[in-house]
């Protein structure tokens, strides 16, 4: 099932780089940023009530809210300096270059969570390395 939510979240990533190069046409990344972020809120915290799990957010120990808090603020600074690239770059370039960040998880899950990296997944993580850097040149 974990597969088709990936797809579905890399479709949805897909069509908001589009939206969001739209969106932030004349303003300022900021500004945008901070509408986009209110719209999430309120879809989390919208999904959480209708679900009925608002009784679950008592069962939050320390560990998860501080690494919650610091996965929020790289969100947060993720979403500010990507808004600032839509600024001034095309989607076509900006949005492959973002997603580098799937070089960073490899080597993150690898060093903090001790995951196992098979051969396929460094070598699909090495394309999308080199893809990037083309787009670099």
């Amino acid at each position: 099932m974990w597969k088709y939510y990936a797809l579905l979240s890399a479709l949805f990533a897909g069509m908001t780089a589009v939206l969001a190069k739209t969106g932030v046409k004349g303003i300022n990344g900021n500004i945008a940023t901070a509408v986009r972020t209110g719209i999430v809120l309120l879809m989390a915290w919208g999904i959480v009530i209708f679900q009925g799990q608002l009784k679950d957010v008592a069962g939050l120990n320390k560990t998860n809210v501080l690494f919650l808090v610091l996965s929020g603020v790289a969100t947060g600074l993720s979403w500010i300096f990507y808004f600032k690239a839509l600024e001034t770059g095309n989607v076509s370039k900006v949005a492959p270059i973002d997603k580098l960040s799937i070089v960073f998880v490899l080597i993150f899950s690898v060093l903090f969570l001790h995951e196992q990296a098979d051969w396929k997944t460094v070598a699909g993580t090495a394309l999308i390395c080199g893809g990037t850097f083309v787009l670099l040149l």
